[in-house]
């Protein structure tokens, strides 16, 4: 397919800025990937599409303050920093964006915090706009990481809002966050809440825990008019031999598994036996999906509205139909649907 395929008018007021009061009552588109037809509902209604023995596969993974400002050495230019991974603990490496990375070069140094206390040497320049550092800093590295991430603010990307407010701490983080990488929120997994997760106890829906910690390749823009061209980054995916078994014994007793946002989705699908099972695995994945794809683990999706010619419609086009799927979108303009992190839901089914 092409990417002009994927494109339609978004107006800027169509994104949300912030989430609705209560995580599980915005919207729920309900598409049938069978019939295209498609229901206007409530997030928090969306038990009544399963039952006992289905699973809901979703993110654990925890976001951290990504975005740092600072200085560089000598002009005192303002800098942007964006923390992308830790590479190595003890000589305190990380994989980082910089931006405007045109002036930034090998041996420069960068100073963050009001007194300049925090400060990093470029070591190496990985493409055009990445670079690694290595930050300087005499304390133990839980003092490092305690004081860098002081200086950080939460990553809500910018075509959200200019820059977060106190309150996108908590609302930039899905209410089961707990193993820290992520530099993105995986936006499906923020409309549950607990009052959600009790009530599907109650009528014996089961949840499954995968950790994938979401990059900013979701984000970038494609650059190619031949999809099988585009290239996506590589995130870090970790599937335990529980959550693996779990999936797997869902699928062969006949339940039904809901992949809970586009990085779950990717991740089950990266590594799939012949006997259609998943695999423990702690690997880095690149995986690009659009149409056309056969889908092997999940039966249902959960996901966000997203921005034209994105990847992420583009992987649920794949999975919706490409068809239905702009459809449904056409509805989602028309109904007042919010797009983005912050926006409503879509059940695929």
């Amino acid at each position: 397919m092409k990417l002009s395929q994927f494109d339609f008018e978004l107006s800027q007021d169509r994104i949300a800025r912030n989430p609705v009061k209560w995580r599980d009552e915005c919207k729920l588109m309900v598409l049938h990937k069978d019939t295209g037809e498609i229901e206007h509902r409530q997030f928090k209604d969306i038990i009544d599409y399963f039952g006992k023995g289905d699973r809901f596969v979703l993110n654990d993974t925890k976001v951290f303050p990504a975005r740092l400002f600072g200085k560089k050495e000598k002009t005192g230019a303002d800098i942007m920093v964006f923390l992308l991974r830790e590479l190595n603990k003890e000589q305190k490496l990380w994989d980082v964006i910089v931006d405007p990375a045109r002036k930034i070069r090998i041996g420069n140094k960068l100073y963050f915090g009001e007194d300049e206390s925090m400060v990093a040497e470029v070591i190496d320049n990985t493409t055009s706009r990445g670079r690694t550092l290595r930050f300087l800093y005499d304390g133990s590295y839980e003092e490092f990481k305690e004081a860098l991430f002081a200086l950080g603010e939460t990553p809500v990307p910018e075509w959200v809002k200019e820059r977060p407010e106190p309150s996108d701490t908590e609302n930039f983080q899905t209410i089961f966050a707990a193993n820290e990488g992520a530099v993105s929120v995986p936006a499906a997994g923020l409309h549950f809440s607990r009052e959600l997760f009790n009530r599907m106890i109650l009528k014996d829906i089961e949840k499954t825990f995968i950790t994938v910690h979401m990059g900013v390749g979701h984000f970038r823009e494609v650059d190619v008019e031949d999809l099988s061209k585009h290239r996506m980054d590589g995130e870090r995916m970790i599937i335990s031999e529980k959550a693996a078994s779990e999936i797997n014994s869902t699928k062969k007793s006949g339940g039904k598994i809901c992949a809970v946002g586009i990085t779950v989705i990717r991740s089950l699908e990266t590594y799939v036996t012949t006997n259609k099972e998943i695999r423990a695995n702690d690997i880095w994945t690149n995986k690009f999906i659009f149409p056309p794809y056969e889908f092997s683990i999940p039966d249902a999706i959960v996901t966000n509205f997203h921005l034209p010619v994105s990847t992420m419609l583009m992987a649920v086009a794949a999975f919706g139909g490409y068809e239905k799927v702009m459809k449904a979108y056409e509805s989602a303009l028309e109904n007042d649907y919010r797009f983005g992190p912050y926006g409503d839901a879509m059940l695929i089914i």
